[in-house]
C-alpha cells in the first residue's frame, strides 16, 4: 500500500485517490465539466479496484452525479462564495463499503450533540492562550499528530508538508503548557471560495478534559472573519462524541455523513459534516 493517497489533476478536475482510502476523492471540480466526468471517475475507480467515490461538487453541477448513481450524504448552504451549496456525494463500487459497523451509535452521537445548547464563542475568554503557529513549530505540530493519530488521509506526519501548507492556504493554531505545544488544529482554507475547514484537532492525553478543542476553535472562528471568509466546516469523526459536540455547541449545523469515508486512527471511518456561516454570526 502506497504511505499516501496521491492528489492530482484529472480532466481539470482536482483529485486525491489510492490505496490507503481506497477511494476517490474529487476535491474540486473542473470548472467546466463534461456530462461524462461522473462516468470519467467511475472507470478511474473501477480500474484501480477502489470502493468507493466521494465528491464535492457545486449545487448546480450535481444533476450529472446523480444521473451517473451518485448518492447526496451531505450539504453545506453557501460554500462557494457564500451563494452557492455544496454537495457532497457518494458512488460505492462494493456494497460492504456503504454498510457502517455500528450505525445506532452513529445516530446516537449526532443527537447527543445536537441537544447540547450552544455557546457563544465570542464570550469565551482566551485562557487558555490560543495562539497563531509558525513554521518553527512544525516538528512540533508534527510530534502531537503522530502521537494522536495513527494514520491519517494527508500527509500531516510530515514537517515538510506542515511547512508548505502553512505557505499557501492554512494557518495552525495551539495550546502551550509549560512552553510546549500540547494542544492543535488548523485551519484550511479556499480563499477562492471564501470557506474553510476546521480540522486537525489533537489534544495530548495528559492534556485532555479541559476543552481546549472549544478555546481553539473560538479564536478560529475570529481568525477566519477577520480574513472575510464566509463559510466554516469540519468532517468530524462520526464515532467521537467530543468533537461533534464541540462543534454543535458552536453553533454550527448538521449536514450529513460520509460513510465509511476516510482512513483515520487505523481504520476507515465514517464522517460527519458540520457547517456555519461566519458573515451571519454575531
Amino acid at each position: 500500500m502506497d504511505v499516501e493517497d496521491k492528489v492530482i489533476n484529472y480532466n481539470g478536475s482536482i483529485i486525491q485517490h489510492g490505496r490507503y482510502n481506497d477511494r476517490i476523492y474529487l476535491m474540486k471540480l473542473a470548472p467546466m465539466p463534461s456530462d461524462n466526468h461522473p462516468h470519467q471517475l467511475i472507470d478511474l475507480a473501477e480500474k484501480n479496484k477502489y470502493s468507493k467515490i466521494f465528491a464535492k461538487v457545486p449545487e448546480r453541477r450535481a444533476q450529472i452525479f446523480f444521473d451517473a448513481g451518485f448518492l447526496e450524504e451531505a450539504r453545506i448552504p453557501a460554500f462557494y462564495s457564500g451563494r452557492e451549496a455544496a454537495v457532497f456525494m457518494g458512488f460505492y463500487l462494493k456494497s460492504e463499503r456503504s454498510i457502517e459497523a455500528d450505525p445506532d451509535r452513529i445516530e446516537e452521537i449526532i443527537s447527543i450533540a445536537l441537544a447540547k445548547e450552544t455557546e457563544d464563542l465570542s464570550k469565551i475568554n482566551d485562557s487558555p492562550r490560543v495562539r497563531a503557529c509558525d513554521e518553527g513549530d512544525a516538528e512540533a505540530l508534527v510530534n502531537i499528530y503522530k502521537d494522536i493519530f495513527a494514520t491519517y488521509p494527508f500527509p500531516i506526519h510530515d514537517p515538510d508538508y506542515i511547512l508548505g501548507t502553512m505557505k499557501s492556504n492554512v494557518d495552525y493554531f495551539g495550546i502551550e503548557s509549560d512552553g510546549k505545544l500540547v494542544a492543535v488544529s488548523s485551519a484550511e482554507m479556499d480563499k477562492h471560495s471564501s470557506n474553510v475547514e476546521m480540522t486537525d484537532f489533537a489534544t495530548l492525553i495528559d492534556y485532555r478534559g479541559y476543552g481546549y478543542a472549544k478555546y481553539l476553535l473560538a479564536r478560529m472562528d475570529v481568525e477566519m472573519k477577520k480574513k472575510n471568509i464566509k463559510t466554516a466546516y469540519t468532517i468530524a469523526r462520526s464515532m467521537s462524541p467530543g468533537m461533534n459536540i464541540t462543534f454543535s455547541k458552536a453553533g454550527y449545523q448538521f449536514g450529513g455523513r460520509l460513510k465509511n469515508n476516510t482512513h483515520i486512527s487505523g481504520n476507515i471511518e465514517s464522517m460527519n459534516i458540520w457547517y456555519k456561516s461566519l458573515i451571519d454570526d454575531k
